[in-house]
């Protein structure tokens, strides 16, 4: 078990908190707070026993000036200032006087927020290469280190890694409920134990098949992955996405583990994404393109996903942005809605898709961090939380 932040007394102490503030937004306007509010806990819990809390996050990806326009965490500071009912003293730097002066000056209960963490890339980097001066300066800042960004766990950054080999660390709430629910359905699954895969490509999904086709007892295939599957099986699949160079993977994985993989025996099909128009057949035309699983496949995998105890989804079964195209994932959520057992969703578009139609209190868990939920379904270790002291 790692450390937590309720290992520590942190009255009086400076404790920097790397949540994960990463939300979308159009023209400087947040359209999901949900990352926001899952950092809530964890940030109301320290100022509550009179931390001074620092917190970094990165927002966006920043390789050119311009970059820095698009992606200030400044709409966050008033988005978690109305959620908190508090103020939040934003920085609008990384490091220097300003960000030293802000800290020096904080009284317990305070919370500064600096400006994104990946401003730091464009100077070679820093950030997502965790550049060693860079996690020195942010550790001189604080007393104790709290992970709370499942998000990014799974990158050594400056922000994680470089902080947490400098400080005392811990863990936060948002953390400790992903490892709650993520690490015993990976490594203890109540049985049955099945899979969802979807999304555009088997080479996203190659570690997770090969690490998961060992532990699960069904393996569900959904959206434009399933193609590449279905090509290996000689069969039409039109002008559908296909992975050609992982086709000899799937041929592999379907000749060894035939008794798991379950393959979609229907489409939704449209001869132009752009008509948003859909048609239903079980075998493809040459100009057809697959864009969504179809009516007898849904009832296919509900046969499997109503006996199963443990559920684990990653990756949308069509083009679930598009209404004309979403019935799939729609209809899986519904079935899981019903089910009785453990239900998680990997983050990401499967998360999106879950809580935009609706679902989200029916599911067990929705992971905040898709990247991150993926590589620990293939077994990876996840320097952000390895990096944390143990119990």
């Amino acid at each position: 078990m790692k450390k937590t932040i309720r290992d520590y007394d942190l009255k009086g102490k400076k404790v920097i908190i790397r949540v994960d503030f990463n939300v979308p937004m159009k023209n400087s306007i947040i359209t999901d707070d949900n990352r926001i509010k899952e950092s809530l806990e964890t940030i109301k819990y320290a100022i509550e026993h009179e931390a001074k809390v620092i917190l970094l996050s990165h927002l966006g990806r920043i390789k050119t000036e311009e970059d820095k326009k698009n992606n200030s965490l400044r709409p966050v500071a008033i988005r978690l200032s109305e959620l908190l009912g508090k103020p939040i003293l934003f920085v609008y730097e990384t490091r220097g006087k300003k960000v030293e002066e802000a800290v020096s000056n904080m009284k317990n209960g305070d919370i500064v927020l600096l400006e994104n963490t990946r401003f730091e890339d464009l100077d070679g980097k820093k950030e997502s290469n965790s550049d060693a001066e860079l996690g020195k300066y942010w550790s001189e800042l604080g007393d104790i280190y709290i992970n709370d960004a499942f998000g990014t766990s799974h990158r050594e950054h400056a922000s994680n890694y470089g902080i947490a080999s400098r400080l005392p660390n811990g863990i936060g709430f948002l953390i400790e409920k992903e490892l709650k629910y993520l690490e015993p359905a990976m490594n203890d699954p109540e049985r049955p134990f099945t899979v969802i895969l979807g999304g555009s490509k088997v080479n996203d999904k190659i570690g997770v098949i090969k690490n998961l086709v060992h532990k699960a007892d069904f393996i569900l295939i959904g959206g434009g992955m399933a193609y590449t599957f279905l090509k290996a099986q000689d069969k039409e699949i039109g002008a559908s996405l296909y992975d050609e160079e992982n086709l000899q993977f799937c041929k592999d994985i379907l000749s060894s583990y035939c008794d798991k993989i379950v393959l979609p025996v229907d489409s939704l099909c449209t001869k132009s994404i752009e008509s948003k128009e859909g048609f239903v057949k079980t075998e493809l035309d040459s100009d057809d393109i697959g864009v969504d699983i179809g009516p007898k496949t849904v009832a296919l995998f509900q046969k499997y996903l109503e006996i199963s105890k443990t559920i684990i989804w990653n990756g949308p079964v069509g083009i679930f942005e598009e209404p004309a195209f979403s019935e799939g994932t729609k209809s899986l959520c519904k079935i899981l809605k019903q089910n009785q057992g453990v239900t998680i969703l990997g983050g990401g578009d499967t998360a999106s898709a879950a809580i935009n139609f609706g679902y989200r209190e029916f599911m067990t868990h929705i992971s905040t961090g898709g990247g991150a939920s993926l590589e620990m379904l293939e077994g990876k270790e996840l320097p952000g939380i390895s990096i944390i002291t143990e119990q």
